[in-house]
């Protein structure tokens, strides 16, 4: 078995599509999160020029003080909520993530949801900055000892290590919060599928009572699924389709083009009724 066999999970939606997903490795969570972490660091240095080169002509020691506040304001919005902020968007990734192709996804196949974000960005807190704060604390009251800080990198370590003793490398985070960090390589959606819809739509006439037997979320679903032209998942896609639709399939049919022709048709349906006020989110909506 490849190594990329060894990395690829089942993952099936709720329209009941395989998109077969890969799981990404240590390393690429270990330099994404390098890559994050450089990029707060770096805001906090400008900050922190920023709040003492204000703080300085606001009017000395008062002025410092209050671009201290801000300064710990600021490091705390960084701290809580970057991680959570961004993978709280649609692409479900921070910047480091996305640099390396990774995003978030959720492990029972079904939508990231906002409660196992923000799950799974607060034990961070409890794997990495609460023995680090607690000994800043004790710092700051002269109590830090050596073996505080001993048990501080020992603490962040095993938590940091966890990923690389299991198969699909997930945090304690990902455990609690039901996700795990797949790769999703940027791939722009083939030109003939998003600009030669209407070629393809000479071919394949859809009524639309077959054009309402999907919404807003099967679309993206049947986009990614375009996206990754995987033989295997087009065919069982095109095949479910044209069940639920009622559609006759001729000899030889393309079913990369079949698809590509009802992505074109759906999309077109669902954004003549968004002008008229109508919105469809899912196949279930009336």
């Amino acid at each position: 078995m490849s190594e990329q066999d060894k990395a690829t999970r089942s993952f099936v939606t709720p329209e009941g599509v395989d998109l077969r997903l890969q799981i990404a490795d240590g390393g690429q969570r270990a330099a994404a999160f390098f890559i994050d972490a450089t990029i707060i660091v770096a805001v906090l240095i400008g900050l922190t020029i920023l709040a003492f080169a204000g703080g300085l002509m606001s009017g000395g020691r008062a002025g410092l003080e209050v671009a201290a506040i801000i300064w710990l304001l600021a490091f705390f919005l960084l701290r809580n909520f970057y991680f959570t902020g961004f993978e709280l968007t649609a692409a479900a990734a921070t910047p480091g993530k996305r640099l390396l192709g990774l995003r978030v996804a959720s492990r029972d196949g079904g939508r990231l949801r906002a409660e196992a974000v923000l799950v799974r960005n607060a034990m961070r807190e409890l794997e990495i900055f609460m023995p680090f704060s607690i000994v800043a604390a004790r710092a700051d009251e002269g109590g830090a000892s050596a073996w505080m800080y001993l048990l501080a990198v020992v603490w962040s370590g095993i938590f940091a290590l966890f990923p690389l003793f299991n198969r699909d490398r997930l945090r304690i985070g990902d455990l609690v919060g039901g996700t795990w960090v797949v790769r999703a390589p940027r791939q722009a959606l083939a030109r003939d599928v998003a600009d030669g819809g209407a070629e393809r739509l000479a071919r394949y006439a859809f009524t639309p009572r077959q054009l309402d037997a999907y919404g807003e979320k099967e679309l993206h679903v049947l986009e990614e699924v375009l996206r990754r032209r995987d033989r295997r998942t087009v065919r069982a896609v095109a095949e479910r389709i044209g069940v639920k639709i009622g559609w006759s399939a001729e000899a030889g049919q393309d079913d990369f083009d079949f698809l590509s022709a009802y992505y074109a048709a759906l999309r077109g349906r669902l954004e003549a009724r968004l002008l008229m006020g109508r919105r469809r989110r899912d196949k279930h909506a009336a």
